[in-house]
């Protein structure tokens, strides 16, 4: 992206920050695997969102003195020995120069000069919780700043988490554009490997193909663990030991999606690993569908972020009731939440920089309305264990499919509408 952006970006928090207050942000560290090796370094989120910055850790600061209103980083110091070793610092001037903040530091400033920033403010906004060693270097400044100013008002600390979140949720036009081809990359990958999957194969070969069809098409990185689950594996959430045989006349749901530039993309779907539904299959299959359908209608701007959840509970209660698998009044049994022991968690979830993006999910006491920018995730699923408590041709069915939904002004995109959900369509591509 170009870096006019990320100092887009600054300015309108900065904008949002009141006068005489100052925001930190942490970027992320270098993580060890075992003894030295590290695993491939990815930036926080919003510090990335923020900066455009991929250097470990470094810490920015947005100001706002009187109105006037500056931005600071402080990151790794220039050094011959370890740019030889590790690869090119911008440095401070670097810093300034290519990615246009105000002023910059070497990050072994930080304990001198955040102090003197911090030096008459009236609040500070930070996200605790995240490092503690971090939050107590947070706190020991801001001691420091309110002993030096003795006569001023003690520094209000203030949780940045959804000022910076809700700042994010709202995606801008080159966040889309770079979605769009996360989405797109993921989409091609299922769809390939749908074609070519058969009785026979592991879950580990279905992982290792995905992660390769991801990879050559500019994904190196998936965005999250994928899971690979045949059979009743299904029913387990977050299943991702991954390393079970694929039976002929299973199902097998993947949940997998690569991150691109950054951001990620989120895909489930379920199809059969022969490349036929059994009838028990379909059925359960239909039901989930319809409701992942009528789910995606209802992600428009102005509706409730709870209407799709509401209409996805409704559909699946209806349809395990016309099943048998439930019994009695539609209503009354959702009411009730007695489709809750077969499809247990929420529709969806926001999709940006990470797979389970920032933002909150209330304004007030409310649930949110839907917003133009906005990227959700829709999920329903029918999870029906061989513990549960119904007929046996029923028991080892697990179903999700899940697409990705931008917010228009006039409805939405589902950006992985590439990949087949019908399942008529998907026969059609395994055959």
């Amino acid at each position: 992206m170009e870096k006019n952006i990320f100092k887009d970006r600054r300015e309108r928090l900065t904008n949002v920050i009141p006068n005489n207050s100052a925001l930190i942000l942490k970027g992320a560290e270098s993580k060890y695997r075992n003894s030295d090796t590290a695993y491939a370094f990815r930036q926080d989120s919003s510090f990335y969102y923020f900066s455009g910055f991929s250097e470990p850790s470094s810490v920015m600061m947005l100001v706002n003195d009187n109105n006037n209103i500056y931005s600071i980083i402080f990151v790794p110091m220039k050094d011959k020995v370890k740019e030889i070793w590790d690869g090119y610092r911008a440095g401070p001037e670097g810093a300034v120069k290519d990615y246009l903040f105000d002023q910059a530091f070497n990050n072994s400033d930080l304990d001198k000069e955040v102090p003197e920033i911090l030096k008459g403010k009236q609040k500070l906004f930070y996200s605790f919780g995240k490092d503690q060693d971090f939050d107590k270097k947070v706190i020991e400044w801001t001691n420091i700043a309110n002993a030096a100013e003795r006569h001023s008002k003690t520094i209000d600390m203030v949780d940045s988490t959804s000022l910076v979140g809700n700042i994010r949720l709202i995606k801008d036009d080159a966040e889309i554009d770079v979605l769009k081809k996360s989405c797109e990359i993921s989409a091609d990958a299922h769809v390939e490997i749908m074609k070519t999957i058969k009785p026979g194969q592991t879950e580990q070969d279905v992982e290792t193909q995905y992660l390769y069809e991801f990879a050559k098409r500019g994904s190196r990185f998936p965005a999250y663990t994928p899971i690979v689950a045949g059979g009743e594996n299904a029913c387990v959430l977050h299943y991702v030991e991954n390393n079970q045989p694929l039976l002929d006349g299973e199902l097998i749901l993947v949940d997998a999606g690569g991150e691109y530039e950054m951001y990620a993309s989120d895909i489930t779907r379920t199809f059969p690993v022969n490349g036929k539904f059994s009838t028990e299959q379909r059925e359960i299959y239909n039901i989930v569908y319809k409701a992942n359908q009528e789910a995606i209608q209802a992600v428009r701007s102005g509706n409730n972020i709870m209407e799709p959840q509401i209409i996805s509970e409704k559909v699946i209660t209806r349809g395990l009731v016309d099943l048998g698998i439930l019994k009695g009044d539609p209503d009354e049994l959702y009411e009730a939440g007695a489709h809750k022991d077969f499809y247990m968690h929420k529709v969806g979830h926001w999709l940006g920089l990470d797979v389970h993006d920032a933002g909150d999910y209330m304004e007030g006491d409310e649930f949110m309305s839907y917003k133009p920018g906005m990227v959700t995730t829709i999920e329903p699923g029918i999870y029906i264990s061989s513990s549960a408590d119904v007929d046996d041709k029923w028991k080892g069915i697990g179903v999700r499919i899940e697409d990705d939904i931008l917010v228009t002004n006039d409805g939405n995109v589902n950006l992985t509408q590439k990949v087949p959900s019908d399942p008529d369509e998907i026969e059609a591509l395994m055959s």
